[in-house]
């Protein structure tokens, strides 16, 4: 649209493509679209987290869900803009059941990009703003209660003579942040936790952990952290903000409790969850139970030849605390993600003589780097200055497509490179090998596809390049001896501690362990999109598999990610929960791999 400036170019096709909806004219609405195009749904058409890839399947999917979802309303939310030949522009929308927005991209008049995601449920809103509750009656009344002691009696109650919609098994940030949207969306649930106070899952990790993502990225739904906030979080303060959070929000949160097993009733559609809380035994019967214990499974030990001979001792980065007690030790850590950097940090500053083993290449950006060219459009001070908020910033990452999201990294990283030759060039001269991924796509995408083999450098890689901590790479551990390691290659390594830095299984052991190992093989692997770069198998499926979204087994559901995407998608879970507690229908469109999820809750498309 050349005559045109971009608000009225956006304006035009939104008209254009809510007409052809309306009026269910699937090929005008198929005519809006490039030849090469992109339409990710958070719930708003598919009831799925779902991304269309190319004309057909977005017009299979129209063909599919438009009946169900009667869309109306588009309208452009402020000005567009330009970037390059590409105009965008944020803009909202309703559906039978929902209001919502997206953000447009279009290139040559035709749309390249659409996200289109629901932000709240129309008769069930969150009572905040003008719907607040008004909290006290200011009259006189002798069975009047206060606030205290209607709130002791929900805690009473509930999981007692009154059951829950929903558990989370989990009570990390994750837990916590889903917990805090279903509470402000009326849904009774109970967090499950096993440690004694909410937030010591951050305590209770190694004494040097401090969050790699500066406080932009970090912030919790509803209560972001005050503006004198440290730029990166110390571990312990994260814990007491969670542990307060916890208590502001009113979450019915139970600590020291264990779920220790659950299984599912297909007749009466609720789970039998059995918890032990305190040393008692208790039976919860929810309609949805999510499993909110992070992205992993259980730690994972690799069994090296010659283990049971080694006469120090041998223990997992999860096991980790604190490096007091290892001060003169010699100590290898194997490994060279964020955990093995960090722990060798630790140990370093507790004078352990400390030794990583490297076995595969880590990516590795500069903090200052990674904050300069790869958070500050969305996440940064300036940002904030912008006006972007932190739900704007996390919608226009969530706007772009898994297919399309290597091409956005990549300049990012073609800078850090230059910028920081320096840096690479005397990493390289100390032996350490680093990448930026197979496709030079970045820590993100490989965050994305494998959630490991990355580390944000704030402070180890020049202790590596300075000797200070010693480096062995580019050459396997044969084995263990009985005073330490020896290398593929005959070299041996004397030690007294052994840190393993290898990592966690995927989350179906958890699957297995907690409902049953049929369930585990139902709902299939977790996180990774099917880019098919090792780590992340194919085949494509173009979304984090099982993530946030319905699973081939009922009622069930995954949330987890770092404080970003599990502030993000916690909205996602719980408008889907709170929509089938209030009985809407949610047809769940899945699109062409249907096939391969027979068990799944389907619509088929009409091709």
């Amino acid at each position: 649209m050349p005559n045109h400036s971009p608000t009225q170019s956006v304006s035009i096709w939104l008209k254009d493509f809510s007409d052809a909806l309306n009026n269910a004219d699937l090929a005008a609405a198929e005519g809006l679209f490039d030849e090469e195009c992109y339409w990710r749904d958070l719930l708003t058409f598919t009831w799925n987290v779902k991304t269309l890839e190319g004309k057909r399947q977005i017009a299979a999917m129209l063909a599919s869900c438009l009946p169900n979802t009667n869309p109306t309303s588009f309208s452009i939310d402020g000005d567009a803009g330009r970037n390059g030949d590409i105009t965008e522009a944020w803009f909202t929308l309703e559906t039978s059941v929902a209001r919502g927005c997206g953000y447009l991209r279009l290139r040559k008049g035709k749309c390249w990009t659409i996200l289109t995601t629901i932000s709240e449920l129309k008769g069930h809103e969150e009572k905040s703003g003008r719907r607040r509750e008004l909290g006290v009656e200011h009259r006189a009344r002798k069975d009047r209660t206060t606030w205290l002691e209607r709130r002791e009696q929900e805690l009473k109650v509930l999981g007692t003579s009154r059951q829950p919609y929903c558990v989370i098994v989990g009570g990390g940030q994750g837990g916590i942040m889903l917990g805090a949207r279903l509470r402000r969306l009326g849904v009774p649930t109970i967090i499950i936790e096993k440690n004694r106070l909410a937030g010591d899952s951050w305590r209770n990790r190694y004494r040097s952990l401090v969050l790699h993502d500066p406080v932009w990225y970090d912030h919790l739904p509803y209560l972001p952290f005050p503006d004198d906030w440290p730029v990166f979080t110390p571990k312990d303060k994260m814990g007491d903000w969670l542990e307060a959070y916890v208590r502001i929000m009113e979450l019915d949160y139970w600590t020291s409790a264990e779920c220790v097993g659950a299984s599912y009733d297909p007749k009466t559609r609720k789970w039998t969850v059995k918890v032990t809380r305190d040393g008692r035994d208790i039976v919860l019967k929810p309609d949805q139970l999510v499993l909110a214990t992070g992205a992993y499974g259980f730690a994972k030990m690799v069994d090296f030849p010659g283990a049971d001979r080694f006469q120090g001792e041998i223990l997992h980065t999860s096991e980790y605390s604190d490096g007091d007690s290892y001060r003169g030790k010699r100590c290898v850590v194997i490994g060279s993600g964020s955990s093995a950097h960090d722990v060798c940090v630790d140990l370093w500053e507790n004078d352990a003589d400390v030794t990583m083993i490297q076995r595969s290449p880590s990516i590795v950006v500069k903090s200052e780097s990674l904050m300069r060219y790869g958070f500050a459009d969305l996440y940064s001070e300036q940002a904030v200055e912008r006006g972007l908020s932190t739900d704007r910033a996390d919608l226009l990452f969530a706007s772009i497509p898994f297919r399309l999201m290597p091409q956005f990294q990549k300049p990012i990283y073609e800078q850090i490179k230059e910028a920081d030759a320096d840096f690479y060039r005397r990493l390289t001269e100390a032996g350490f090998l680093w990448d930026f991924g197979v496709d030079d796509s970045g820590l993100m995408m490989k965050a994305l596809r494998t959630a490991s083999g990355y580390y944000i450098d704030v402070g180890a890689s020049e202790l590596i390049i300075g000797g200070q901590i010693g480096l062995k790479s580019g050459n396997e551990i044969a084995g263990f001896y009985e005073t330490g390691i020896v290398l593929a290659d005959g070299e041996k390594i004397e030690a007294d501690v052994i840190i393993q830095a290898t990592g966690y299984g995927s989350l179906d052991e958890m699957v297995a362990h907690l409902i049953s190992a049929d369930v585990a093989e139902k709902v299939g692997k977790f996180w990774g999109y099917g880019s098919g770069i090792e780590g992340d198998p194919a085949p494509w499926e173009g979304e984090l598999r099982n993530m946030w979204k319905p699973t081939s087994q009922p009622g069930l559901w995954f949330h987890g990610g770092n404080l970003h995407l599990s502030r993000h998608y916690s909205l996602v879970v719980a408008l889907q929960i709170k929509a089938r507690m209030e009985g809407l229908p949610t047809p769940v469109y899945w699109g062409e791999e249907t096939a391969l999820h027979p068990s799944r809750e389907v619509v088929h498309a009409s091709l």
